[in-house]
């Protein structure tokens, strides 16, 4: 069936944020971003943001917009464990040491069937995004299932140290990875990242490490270059 613009426009949901929740088995929260003017015809990106140790879903989704307005749909989600309240008196939660791998996996994996049922994605362009702690998950799961998605984003963080998942050869060279660290960071010093790159790299995988003048906080250039280094990807495929 063929729809006039107008239809298609009436159905268009609007730019900003949206709470849904998927069944992992417990109830869980999925807080999306959808850009600007969004097109149902055209097939986005999807980023799937970790939140750091503490964090939240909501904090990691309000950077979509800084990366950009425009380019992705973005989803984020919540750690299983509760860590109790932060310093603005919100809640904090916690990704586990890999014992909670089973449930955040297919916790993961719902929420981006959930999203790509509601709006259209682009099943070969699917980038998990890690902030500190967060980024040991977004490595497991890119590593254990390489073929499902496009690539991985470290942002402050580094692969576990303990349990690291085995690399899946040849499948893992398909994966893309992207390293942004800040050069002062005490909390998971540059080392480690660098120790990442340099396995990774080893591996036969596209990726790039760019370093920031900062310490364990974000530098507002890691989301201009995480921007670039999709769309760059997107435009050679």
């Amino acid at each position: 069936m063929l729809y006039t613009e107008e239809v298609l426009r009436a159905y268009r949901p609007a730019e900003g944020f949206y709470t849904s929740e998927v069944r992992a088995p417990n109830p869980q929260p999925v807080r999306t971003f959808l850009p600007t003017g969004y097109e149902p015809r055209y097939p986005y990106p999807l980023l799937v943001f970790f939140h750091g140790q503490g964090g939240n879903e909501e904090q990691t989704v309000r950077l979509a917009p800084r990366l950009s307005r425009r380019n992705f749909i973005a989803i984020s989600l919540r750690g299983p464990i509760t860590l109790g309240p932060r310093s603005d008196g919100r809640i904090g939660y916690g990704w586990g040491d890999g014992s909670h791998d089973t449930l955040n996996e297919d916790y993961m994996l719902r929420a981006v069937e959930q999203t790509r049922r509601n709006y259209h994605v682009h099943s070969e362009r699917i980038y998990l995004a890690g902030f500190g702690r967060g980024a040991e998950l977004a490595y497991r799961m890119g590593l254990t299932f390489p073929e499902k998605l496009a690539g991985v984003i470290s942002l402050n963080g580094t692969m576990p140290r303990q349990g690291r998942p085995l690399l899946r050869m040849p499948e893992v060279r398909q994966l893309r990875a992207f390293i942004g660290h800040g050069i002062a960071n005490s909390v998971i010093p540059l080392s480690l990242a660098k120790a990442d790159y340099r396995l990774l790299y080893s591996a036969g995988l596209d990726i790039e490490m760019r370093t920031y003048p900062a310490t364990h906080r974000l530098h507002l250039d890691m989301l201009r270059d995480v921007n670039r280094w999709i769309i760059e990807r997107c435009n050679k495929e």
